[in-house]
């Protein structure tokens, strides 16, 4: 989306994105649920829902305007308890705030609208919708290619040095110079900054979400996104069901320390990833104050039953046996060094470089005026 942009606002400039998988959009575009985010939940007044806003309708506008299919389901987070009720109220009012249209539903109006659904309220939020964000960024690469800027794949970046006069960058076959350097690495932005030369204050944690299907003769058990009411305790949103843009529905995800800032299989690890997460002391205070937490979802990843109970609590016509196996993704969270968790978008800069060191998921929804964001900065 950035070089997307910057070509749009300097048409003829001399752009090369550099990405090290011989494809774009091979992890967190490629593995996250394919939600078009609506705002509804972020603080008002923060970067995050403001760009999730825009990025929602800027969005769809992308997928009009290039043919890519999507789709306005809408969403609706489900009370199932007189204590979530009462956390839904305040998303309400939240949702009003952030100037998000949503609709306040009794029982038995969900009832109506999502037959296999049961709590006691839910929230209709109409905006909400699915993509495939994977299909949007082979689109990007095609504009970019089209617009003359350069796209290299299969090539890691090996040293970023900024001079006076501009930034080289090497890989193993290449070095490359320019003017300005922008840096959108996802679970290796703190890599990449300190790489620069940067001293970036957070250090990224992989989380992995996991994820199960549902069997096909189970796509039809809901009409819309079903969302759990977020617990404010709890640092992850929780396990919801998700329609996907191709007919099927996924259940999760779930969020446990991935062992690999890479590794998606259930037991993948790096040592050297390892050993950066285990040193980093951030990380222990994010245990400390999240231990309760940290346990469920370690029990609900070793145990499907758990995953199983906190679905049924809004649908209870699920069983075991309708959790199947699904590849999960890597959630790259940026950690303060005294355990904050940061839940805005975060950036580094220098005079010639920009890193963004943390994009928060709505980032997919809000892909589109992050980078038009930073195409700005540069142009100016």
């Amino acid at each position: 989306s950035t070089a997307l942009h910057l070509l749009e606002k300097r048409p003829g400039a001399s752009l090369v994105l550099i990405e090290k998988e011989h494809q774009v959009g091979q992890h967190q575009t490629g593995h996250n649920s394919g939600v078009i985010h609506s705002g509804i939940y972020y603080a008002p007044g923060s970067l995050k829902a403001e760009l999730c806003r825009q990025g929602c309708e800027a969005t769809k506008a992308f997928c009009r305007g290039h043919g890519i299919v999507f789709d306005v389901c809408g969403k609706l987070l489900v009370a199932t308890n007189d204590i979530e009720t009462e956390r839904l109220r305040a998303l309400y009012q939240r949702a009003s705030d952030n100037g998000v249209d949503v609709s306040w539903l009794g029982e038995t109006e969900l009832q109506e609208r999502d037959p296999n659904i049961t709590g006691t309220a839910a929230l209709l939020v109409p905006a909400t919708g699915i993509v495939d964000y994977g299909a949007i960024s082979r689109k990007m690469a095609e504009l970019i290619t089209r617009k003359g800027g350069e796209i290299i794949l299969g090539e890691a970046v090996t040293a970023i040095e900024e001079t006076g006069n501009g930034v080289a960058l090497s890989t193993l076959s290449r070095t490359l110079s320019a003017g300005r350097l922008i840096a959108c690495a996802g679970v290796h932005s703190d890599r990449l900054a300190r790489l620069a030369g940067l001293e970036p204050e957070v250090r990224i944690v992989p989380f992995k979400g996991e994820y199960f299907q549902l069997p096909p003769d189970k796509n039809q058990i809901v009409r819309h996104l079903i969302y759990p009411v977020p617990d404010p305790a709890l640092p992850f949103l929780g396990i919801h069901l998700t329609r996907m843009i191709d007919g099927s529905v996924t259940v999760g995800p779930n969020a446990v320390l991935s062992l690999a800032r890479e590794g998606y299989g259930k037991f993948d690890f790096k040592l050297a990833d390892m050993i950066e997460t285990f040193g980093y002391a951030g990380f222990w205070r994010v245990v400390l104050n999240n231990f309760g937490s940290s346990l469920t979802e370690l029990a609900n990843s070793l145990n499907r039953r758990g995953y199983l109970r906190a679905c049924q609590k809004y649908c209870p016509g699920l069983t075991l046996e309708d959790l199947k196996p699904y590849p999960p993704g890597i959630r790259a969270q940026a950690v303060g060094k005294d355990g904050t968790l940061i839940h805005d978008f975060l950036f580094a800069r220098t005079e010639r470089m920009i890193h963004v060191l943390n994009a928060p998921s709505p980032a997919a929804t809000a892909a589109l005026p992050i980078g038009a964001r930073i195409a700005d900065q540069v142009h100016q």
